[in-house]
C-alpha cells in the first residue's frame, strides 16, 4: 500500500527518510502555471528537502531525472494525479515513494497558510 502523509505529517517524513546522503525530493507534479500560482518554494524545511516540479505528463519521458535511490514524496493539487504518479515511479523501481493526501490546498491549510489556494 502506498504511504499518505499529509502535510502536517511532512517535518516527520522528512525526520524519516532524511537521514541517507541524498536528500529526499519533494515532487510537484503539477502543470508550471500551477506551481506559479501556488507552490511550497518558501517552506521553512528548505534545504532538507529537494523541490523538484515535473508535470504528471512528463513524468515518462524524464524519469531518469529522479534517483530511485532517493524518497520521494509525491504532490499536486489535491492528491490524485500525484497518486498516479506515485504508483507509476513505483511500478518502474522507486521503492520509498509517499503522496501528499489533500495536495497543496491542503498544504495551505494544515502547514503554510501563506500559500495561496486555488
Amino acid at each position: 500500500m502506498l504511504p499518505q502523509v499529509s502535510p502536517a505529517q511532512f517535518n516527520d517524513w522528512l525526520a524519516a527518510h532524511g537521514a541517507g546522503s541524498a536528500l529526499p525530493v519533494l515532487l510537484d507534479v503539477r502543470e508550471p502555471w500551477e506551481v506559479a500560482q501556488a507552490n511550497v518554494r518558501g517552506d521553512g524545511r528548505a534545504g532538507q528537502f529537494e523541490l523538484r516540479c515535473i508535470p504528471m505528463g512528463e513524468i515518462p519521458s524524464r524519469l531518469q531525472e529522479l534517483d530511485p535511490d532517493q524518497p520521494v514524496a509525491c504532490l499536486c493539487h489535491h492528491g490524485a494525479r500525484s497518486m498516479n504518479v506515485a504508483v507509476y515511479l513505483l511500478n518502474n523501481g522507486f521503492e520509498n515513494v509517499s503522496n501528499i493526501a489533500g495536495g497543496i490546498d491542503a498544504w495551505s491549510r494544515e502547514r503554510d497558510a501563506s500559500v495561496p489556494r486555488y
